[in-house]
C-alpha cells in the first residue's frame, strides 16, 4: 500500500548496514526441500497441490527434510556474518549460535532465507518512499529484540520497528504475477502493531514504486483505517491489493473481520481470477475462522489482477515504512489452496507450540531494582530523580534513606505500547512511569495517548555484556536504556549525540534485576 510514512522525530542514528555487506560469510549454506517424514507447512501445502514458492522463518525449519540456513545475522562490531540454521533437519532455529556470536555486542538481521530453494531471499528494504538508514534504505531488524519459545527451544522473531523493512532484491522465481492464483499465510505477534502503513507480508510491485490497483496482493496487520477496516479497534488482518487495505470486497467497513490479537496471531491471505479470501486465527490454538470469501473489488484495476511477484515484509509496495509488527513466519504459494489445506498447515502450527520467552525477574507486578553492570558503577540504581524528572543512577546501599531507596523501586507493567514487552512504573510515584522523550529518560505521568505508551514501553532480552537484561525501546529499537555520566537515556552504540558512543557501550546498557530496595 502507498502511503507516505510520519514519523514523531528524526533517528539519530542511521543503520548503514546494506545488501553490500552480504560478505564471504554469505556463501549461503540454503537446502532444497526433499521428502520427508516430519511434516512442515510446505509439506502439506504441497501435498493439496498448492506448494511453496516462498518460505521465510527465523524461528523453524518449514519443510520436514529442511536443513539449511534460516537468517543470516551481522554483528556491529567488526560486521562480521553469520548464517544461522537448525539444530536439526526440520527443526527449530539454532538461537544458542546467534547469542555466541552476538555476545558482548549488537546484531542486525541482514537476510531471511527462502527455504523453498527458489533463492527468493528477503533482504534490506527500500523504494519510493526513503528508510532512515544510509542511502534511503530500510533499518534492519536487531536479532535479538524479540526471543520466543518454539517447541520448547528458545528462538527469535523478527521485530518490525517503523522505518524497518525486508524485500526480494532480485527478480523472484516462482511467485504469481498477473492474474495468477497464490496463496500465503503468516504468523504474526499480534500484541504487537499500529496504525502506520503498512505492515505487509506477500506480493508487491518490482520497483519498490505504487503502480496502480491490483499490482499488489499481501497480508496487512495493524489498525489502519484510511481505507478499510472491520470491528472493534483493531489491529485486523485485511489484504494490501495496493491503493487500499481491503478487510471485505471493496475499501471499507467490513462486520465480519473481526479485531484480532492473540499473543500470536495467524494470518490468511489467498486470491485467484475474480476470488479472494481472508482468514486468521490464534496460532496458539483452535481452527482458522474465514473474515471474507468473495468477489475481487468491484473498483477498476482488481480484475484482473496486475501482481508483479516481489515479496516485501514489514512495508507497503512503495516502501511506505511507518508501520509496527513482529514477523515470526510465512509462506507464499503457488496456486489458490484450500480451506482444508490451510487448516492443516493451522493444526501445524498449533502443534509447534508458539509461546512467550520467560524473563526471570520481570514478572508483570513485580517490584525490582535495576543494577549497572558497567564496573566503574556496579553499586548505582536507576532511579529517578527527586529535583527534577529526570532519571539517574546514583549508589543506593541498606544505609541509604527511605526516600532514596523507593526512588529506585520499580513495578514492571505489561508493556503500555506492547503486551509481549514491559512498562517500569514508580513504586513510590504510582501512575508516573520511566519513558523516554528527546532520547533522554524521564519520569512522567502517563496520559494514555500512543506516543507516550511507545515511549514507556521497552522490550527486554538478555544482556548485551552476556550479564542481565537489556532495554530497546519498542518505538527506536536501536535504542538501549543506557547510563552516561550518570543520567539515563536511549541511546544507541553509533549516533551523533555524546551519550552514543561506543565506548562502554555494551555494559552500560546491561542490567542486573535486583531484589526491591523498597
Amino acid at each position: 500500500m502507498g502511503d507516505r510514512p510520519r514519523f514523531r522525530r528524526v533517528r539519530r542514528s542511521l543503520l548503514a548496514t546494506g545488501t553490500a555487506a552480504l560478505t564471504a560469510c554469505a556463501a549461503i549454506a540454503v537446502s532444497s526441500p526433499a521428502l520427508a517424514a516430519t511434516q512442515g507447512p510446505c509439506d502439506i501445502y504441497a501435498a493439496g497441490g498448492t506448494p511453496c514458492v516462498a518460505a521465510h522463518s527465523t524461528t523453524r525449519a518449514l519443510y520436514g527434510s529442511y536443513n539449511g540456513s534460516l537468517y543470516q545475522v551481522k554483528r556491529s562490531s567488526d560486521s562480521a556474518t553469520l548464517n544461522v540454521g537448525v539444530l536439526s533437519t526440520g527443526g527449530y532455529a539454532n538461537a544458542a549460535a546467534q547469542d555466541s556470536f552476538c555476545a558482548n555486542t549488537t546484531c542486525v538481521i541482514t537476510v531471511i532465507y527462502d527455504q523453498s530453494g527458489r533463492g527468493n531471499n528477503l533482504t534490506q528494504g527500500s523504494g519510493h518512499w526513503s528508510g532512515p538508514a544510509a542511502g534511503g534504505k530500510d533499518n534492519l531488524a536487531y536479532a535479538n529484540a524479540v526471543p520466543v519459545t518454539v517447541g520448547g527451544h528458545k528462538v527469535y522473531g523478527v521485530y518490525i520497528a517503523p522505518g524497518t523493512g525486508y524485500h526480494t532484491a532480485t527478480a523472484t522465481n516462482g511467485v504469481a504475477t498477473g492474474d495468477q492464483p497464490e496463496g500465503m499465510y503468516a504468523i504474526f505477534d499480534g500484541s504487537h502493531s499500529n496504525g502506520g502503513c503498512c505492515f505487509d507480508y506477500g506480493n508487491a510491485e518490482v520497483s519498490g514504486n505504487d503502480t496502480g490497483n491490483g499490482h499488489m496482493e499481501a497480508i496487512y496487520f495493524g489498525s489502519n483505517k484510511s481505507w478499510g477496516s472491520g470491528t472493534g479497534t483493531g489491529p485486523w488482518i485485511m489484504a494490501d491489493l495496493e491503493n487500499g487495505l481491503f478487510s471485505g470486497v471493496n475499501r471499507g467497513f467490513n462486520a465480519n473481520d473481526p479485531t484480532i490479537s492473540n499473543r500470536f496471531t495467524t494470518a490468511v491471505v489467498k486470491g485467484e481470477p475474480n476470488h479472494w479470501a481472508i482468514r486468521g486465527g490464534d496460532a496458539q490454538s483452535g481452527s482458522l475462522a474465514t473474515f471474507y470469501d468473495g468477489v475481487r473489488p468491484t473498483v477498476s484495476g482488481y480484475n484482473p489482477m496486475s501482481k508483479e511477484g516481489t515479496i516485501i515484509l514489514g512495508v507497503g509496495g512503495d516502501n511506505s515504512n511507518a508501520s509496527a509488527g513482529t514477523f515470526y513466519e510465512g509462506v507464499m504459494t503457488s496456486g489458490y489452496p484450500s480451506d482444508a489445506t490451510e487448516n492443516s498447515v493451522q493444526a501445524n502450527v498449533v502443534a509447534a507450540a508458539y509461546t512467550t520467552y520467560s524473563l526471570a525477574g520481570l514478572t508483570v507486578g513485580s517490584r525490582i531494582s535495576l543494577r549497572a553492570t558497567t564496573a566503574c558503577c556496579t553499586g548505582d540504581y536507576l532511579r529517578h530523580d527527586d529535583a527534577d524528572t529526570k532519571v539517574v543512577i546514583s549508589p543506593v546501599s541498606a544505609s541509604s534513606p527511605a526516600a532514596t531507596k523507593a526512588d529506585a523501586t520499580w513495578i514492571v507493567r505489561a508493556g503500555l505500547a506492547n503486551g509481549s514487552c514491559v512498562s517500569f512504573e514508580s513504586a513510590d510515584k504510582p501512575g508516573q512511569y520511566l519513558r523516554h522523550s528527546g532520547f533522554e529518560l524521564y519520569l512522567n505521568a502517563g496520559d494514555g495517548g500512543s506516543l507516550f505508551n511507545s515511549d514507556a514501553t521497552f522490550c527486554p532480552h538478555p544482556g548485551v555484556s552476556g550479564q542481565g537484561y537489556s532495554f530497546p525501546s519498542v518505538n527506536y529499537s536501536d535504542h538501549y536504556i543506557r547510563h552516561y555520566n550518570f543520567t539515563v537515556y536511549a541511546a544507541t552504540d553509533r549516533g551523533t549525540n555524546a551519550w552514543d558512543t561506543p565506548n562502554f557501550w555494551t555494559a552500560d546498557v546491561s542490567w542486573i534485576v535486583a531484589s526491591p530496595w523498597a
